[in-house]
């Protein structure tokens, strides 16, 4: 297949394209800055001055959008204006880029996330559910798959990837492992906030799935089936480095370093991924204690 990704030089993006071309697929990585190729994998620039990516995405089988400005980073006013832009502008660049295309790719996952869903300690989310949060993330992740959907105009499938926290040697997890390396790790706030977590692999075996599945379209949670509470996770990780679990870190001190975004840290939802198990989909790291001996190795 030819696959193109947009966002794919991240932790997560380059993940996928790995995986996809070890698989001897042909990926192409779309990104704003002139880069070498390698193997299976070249890259093409876009949303630059002078850009023409249309002319090198013909025959397109698949496209994943995960482009947009990480959330990551402390929420000012300017930096959550720039988070939701990010997103809305690639998903309308994308939409040029199909719309332009003589063949159209078969489907198209636009990457999106579990925070639509709003934050729960009691509550069980699926696809099924209501996404009526009033946060910044839920605001933001409602805009972005309005914004998708308009590619199904294009008579494109279309799926949203709702991504919980994605467990690999980058993203958050090296920044949660540092605390219990130095002997001071412990729960977060209340650690009775749910943490919907999958393992980089499956992410990029779901990207696969859903490719494969025609039946498949819509909202999809990209979560492993068995989420924790933080206070779990946080016992099962200092398990695996060999290291106590026991210093609390205060809901107010978080706060105050954090500001809005702590709400990643302290508040979360239990999202399952009904969807993707009953397409089909088998987990490669079902539970978290596999996910992170993995990992951790």
């Amino acid at each position: 297949m030819k696959i193109a990704i947009a966002g794919g030089s991240g932790f997560t993006g380059s993940n996928i394209a790995q995986y996809f071309a070890r698989e001897g697929h042909q990926v192409i990585i779309l990104s704003r800055s002139e880069k070498e190729g390698y193997g299976n994998i070249r890259y093409v620039q876009w949303m630059t001055a002078g850009a023409n990516p249309s002319e090198h995405l013909e025959g397109l089988d698949a496209m994943i959008n995960l482009a947009g400005k990480s959330i990551s980073t402390r929420w000012t006013e300017e930096t959550k204006q720039e988070i939701v832009e990010s997103r809305v502008e690639s998903v309308r660049e994308v939409y040029k880029i199909l719309e332009s295309l003589k063949q159209k790719p078969s489907v198209f996952i636009n990457a999106s996330a579990v925070g639509i869903y709003g934050t729960s300690e009691e509550k069980t989310f699926t696809e099924e559910s209501e996404t009526t949060g009033s946060d910044f993330l839920s605001s933001t992740v409602q805009k972005w798959e309005q914004e998708a959907s308009m590619i199904r105009d294009l008579g494109i499938r279309t799926v949203y990837a709702r991504f919980g926290i994605v467990l690999g040697e980058g993203g958050m997890l090296p920044k949660m492992i540092t605390p219990y390396k130095l002997y001071g790790g412990g729960p977060l706030g209340s650690g009775n906030q749910w943490m919907s977590w999958i393992h980089v692999m499956d992410i990029a075996g779901l990207m696969d799935h859903i490719i494969k599945t025609e039946a498949i379209s819509g909202p999809v949670n990209a979560t492993a089936p068995n989420p924790v509470q933080m206070n779990t996770f946080g016992k099962v990780l200092g398990e695996q480095l060999n290291r106590p679990h026991w210093l609390p870190a205060p809901k107010g001190a978080i706060k105050a370093a954090l500001g809005e975004m702590s709400i990643l840290l302290l508040e979360g939802q239990r999202v399952l991924p009904k969807k993707a198990i009953e397409n089909g989909y088998t987990f490669i790291y079902p539970t978290l204690e596999r996910a992170l001996a993995n990992i951790i190795k």
